[in-house]
């Protein structure tokens, strides 16, 4: 019986440890991040950065690639195909 309850208590210690190093690691970054978003500095450096991003997609000439432009052609006129019915 004894036996028994050690290595319970060890294997509970092992899932325990082995938790706390892969997903409690992953849950502590997750929840930084959205105590980050929750402050006041945190949401100005986000929109700070929006921002910058959007010039510089105003200063490129194309904003999408060929590729990319044939696949919303595309896209957009089967949507007018599925309209016009």
């Amino acid at each position: 019986m004894r036996s028994y309850i050690y290595k319970t208590i060890i294997t509970i210690i092992a899932v325990i440890i082995v938790f706390e190093f892969t997903i409690g690691k992953q849950l502590s970054q997750i929840n930084e991040k959205i105590n980050y978003f929750g402050t006041v500095e945190g949401r100005k450096e986000i929109i700070m950065s929006l921002k910058k991003e959007m010039k510089k997609a105003n200063e490129k000439e194309n904003y999408l690639d060929e590729d990319e432009r044939v696949l919303i052609r595309d896209f957009i006129i089967k949507i007018k195909k599925e309209l016009s019915l």
